[in-house]
């Protein structure tokens, strides 16, 4: 309870949910609010400026006269789509490894981390695409490449995390009436550390979002027809200068979901590191 008052009264963690609130929202009811079909051609009507000529587009057309405003809309869906399942993937898959390595110790701690530092010793974005790349252009493709360039920071800060809990007083009261490792490790220490795992996954869901809209930038990520955000960036980049509005709508949604998440992580680090807090 003391925690979800201290959650509540964070102006950036309320912001953030705020945000991500009406995102979510958006991504579920997209369909019925887009006041266009999102997929609808006309190319009579290409590179109108916001409220065209009838002001029947809110936020103007695009290379093929479609509405950018329920591109926008429906859009939303294939970003969260991808943030939530590529985090959600490497976070569980980082709290396995991580937990394996820190309580297991020895070789498996060595094999695990050192296999963790390959994948980081690769910039993210380059690895990104080469195994997008090498699977192949795709949503799917894209969020395993997301999740598996994430999975090192997750591993790392939860195996710190049982490396710390796994000396203390209650791990050893577990093991004196006879717990099992797995109850041990999975129940007690993961479960007593698991916040600061959280406020990395917060994080890395931005991080993830920009990731995905790099990649349909590049041709790697979403395809046609499916309608996301860096693909709305890339269909328009031959028209920054005669039509920068086209630009402008997907670059801004992309801002305002990665601040959304950046500002609830922020918000959940002050909350779980009340020193942390007290210093800003």
């Amino acid at each position: 309870m003391d925690t979800k008052k201290k959650l509540l009264s964070s102006k950036q963690a309320t912001v953030g949910v705020i945000l991500i609130g009406i995102m979510v929202l958006i991504a579920i009811f997209a369909y019925q609010l887009a006041p266009h079909d999102p997929y609808e051609q006309n190319l009579f009507l290409r590179y109108q400026s916001p409220g065209g000529i009838r002001g029947e587009y809110i936020l103007g057309t695009d290379n093929l006269g479609r509405c950018l405003l329920s591109r926008l809309i429906v859009g939303t869906r294939i970003s969260l789509l991808v943030g939530f399942v590529a985090v959600g993937g490497s976070l569980i898959t980082g709290v396995i490894l991580g937990a394996l390595a820190g309580y297991v110790g020895g070789w498996v701690d060595e094999a695990i981390m050192r296999f963790m530092d390959v994948i980081l010793a690769f910039p993210a974005i380059l690895l990104a695409i080469f195994i997008v790349a090498v699977l192949g252009p795709g949503v799917v493709n894209a969020m395993f490449a997301i999740a598996i360039v994430r999975i090192p920071s997750m591993a790392r800060v939860t195996r710190s995390q049982v490396l710390g809990l796994k000396e203390e007083e209650f791990v050893e009261a577990a093991q004196a009436i006879g717990a099992s490792n797995f109850k041990i490790l999975f129940v007690h220490i993961l479960m007593n550390g698991f916040a600061p795992m959280m406020v990395i996954a917060t994080l890395g869901m931005g991080t993830a979002i920009v990731t995905e809209a790099g990649l349909s930038f590049l041709g790697l990520g979403a395809q046609p027809p499916v309608i996301s955000w860096g693909r709305m960036l890339a269909s328009a980049r031959d028209a920054l200068r005669s039509a920068p509005h086209v630009t402008t709508y997907s670059g801004m949604a992309i801002v305002l979901a990665v601040l959304g998440f950046n500002l609830l992580g922020d918000g959940l680090r002050d909350v779980f590191d009340p020193k942390l807090g007290k210093n800003r």
